[in-house]
């Protein structure tokens, strides 16, 4: 016990010394997606999700950019309420046959029926930019973590928990959602994607690269850009420091943010 102590204190002060001193106090449990093989996800959550086109197609074309040989299938649907909590959206409304997923459109606009037993193998959900740490909304989010997880369980779907990031002039907030998020994947058993910890790292290490538009909450380009970053190296446990995908981007940039986000995934979670 005293070694298992020892080094849990140890990966503590690495994950510390990655978020600029504002990581979670708990360490997360769950290191890496319950099934590796997963393809398709369900993106729930707010605008967080949706600016600058969404973080989904982001995290699509990181995927096509990388190195043929580390290529993944994936696909992605995004459902989202602007300014929207874990309480409003109706998860088993979602997940229920013949609803969200069932049939989309190629790339000649024809509509193609999905034949998959299940349409989704994972589900990302974010709650309010506020609700975890805000002393009424908090309980709120602490039940319908659970009450989601369940729920996509039940329809053979993992859930994981996307940690939103701290507004860009209250930074306090970082250390207060990465605790809070990370709790409630541990209560859940939930892989829980540090998002908020590479937003954290930069706005330390690089504050000539603007991660938030004029209203100090919503992501620029740039921060999208990280947060897909960090969602693709959470997901498949890989660097995507080697990709052809830059958003538009300098090459520079994208490449520190890339690496940047995979160095933040193996701090939080404690990878080798």
């Amino acid at each position: 016990m005293r070694v298992r102590s020892v080094l849990m204190g140890l990966a503590l002060l690495v994950f510390a010394a990655f978020s600029g001193g504002a990581g979670a106090q708990s360490v997360p449990e769950v290191k890496g997606l319950a099934n590796p093989a997963a393809e398709t996800f369900m993106y729930v959550g707010n605008s967080f999700f949706y600016y600058n086109n969404g973080l989904p197609a982001f995290v699509s074309k990181l995927t096509a950019g990388a190195p043929e040989a580390e290529r993944r299938r994936y696909g992605a649907t995004m459902v989202t309420i602007g300014g929207s909590g874990f309480d409003w959206h109706d998860m088993e409304s979602y997940l229920r046959p013949h609803a969200i997923g069932y049939y989309n459109f190629d790339e000649h606009n024809n509509i193609v029926f999905n034949t998959r037993k299940k349409y989704y193998d994972a589900v990302i959900m974010m709650d309010c930019s506020q609700c975890p740490i805000h002393p009424r909304l908090k309980p709120i989010f602490m039940t319908y973590a659970r009450k989601n997880a369940t729920i996509a369980r039940r329809h053979g779907v993992e859930p994981i928990l996307f940690m939103s990031w701290a507004y860009q002039d209250h930074p306090e907030m970082t250390a207060q959602l990465a605790e809070a998020y990370t709790q409630a994947g541990n209560a859940n058993h939930e892989l829980v994607i540090p998002a908020g910890l590479a937003f954290a790292k930069v706005f330390k290490d690089r504050p000539d690269l603007n991660l938030y538009q004029p209203d100090k909450r919503h992501p620029t380009l740039i921060g999208s850009y990280l947060a897909a970053s960090t969602i693709y190296a959470s997901l498949y446990h890989r660097s995507a420091e080697i990709n052809a995908y830059t958003a538009g981007l300098d090459p520079d940039v994208a490449r520190y943010l890339r690496t940047t986000a995979w160095d933040v995934a193996k701090a939080y979670y404690g990878w080798q």
